[in-house]
């Protein structure tokens, strides 16, 4: 049942060209990797989309779904969230770990966690809980998102048909990613207590 999903999902999408990936990526019906590759494989065939257009409408879209849950953050709250997160398959541990992250390192987590599986799309919770400034999230979000579509993307114009195996593929460039993302965040976080003794005065 979830191939034939996938499969109807990625039918949608062929038919509307790089709208389809937009949207695809806006609703996040099937996660974001599949559509992303598939873009790519698009990207592939003669007489379809450009890399480009698989490019920047596959960040649209990501950026999009962002916003989505941003504004649903800002104006729903913390109770809607409880009662309808698990709709938008957001796990209540992972919504408190960057509700976390979020209040002690600030807006700059939206940037940082973008890299990590899971937290990159939770991420989005806090700041729209804390109100963050629309046009920060929207820059920071985006510039996390662009290496991420550009991954896929460039991994499935790469398989062609075999897209739908980016899995087994996409472990080798996205654990270099995930521990290089893990070392910016332990940097972050030294620089933020660093600056906060800095700013402390003298006893």
């Amino acid at each position: 049942m979830l191939h034939q999903m996938i499969q109807s999902a990625m039918t949608f999408i062929e038919n509307l060209g790089v709208w389809g990936i937009l949207l695809g990526l806006m609703l996040e019906v099937i996660p974001s990797e599949l559509v992303l590759s598939y873009a790519g494989y698009l990207a592939s065939l003669d007489g379809g989309i450009s890399i480009f257009e698989a490019i920047l409408f596959g960040t649209i879209g990501c950026v999009l779904q962002q916003l989505i849950l941003y504004y649903l953050s800002r104006y729903g709250g913390r109770p809607f969230l409880n009662k309808y997160g698990k709709y938008l398959l957001l796990k209540p541990k992972y919504i408190d770990l960057t509700e976390r992250w979020f209040q002690q390192y600030g807006p700059g987590m939206v940037f940082v966690a973008r890299f990590l599986p899971v937290v990159r799309q939770a991420i989005s919770i806090p700041a729209g809980l804390a109100r963050m400034n629309l046009a920060q999230f929207i820059l920071y979000t985006t510039l996390g998102t662009i290496p991420w579509a550009i991954l896929f993307v460039y991994l499935g114009r790469a398989l062609g048909s075999n897209w739908d195996q980016i899995d087994q593929y996409a472990s080798q460039y996205t654990k270099p990613a995930i521990i290089g993302a893990i070392v910016l965040i332990v940097l972050f976080i030294a620089y933020k207590l660093l600056t906060r003794k800095k700013g402390k005065p003298a006893q």
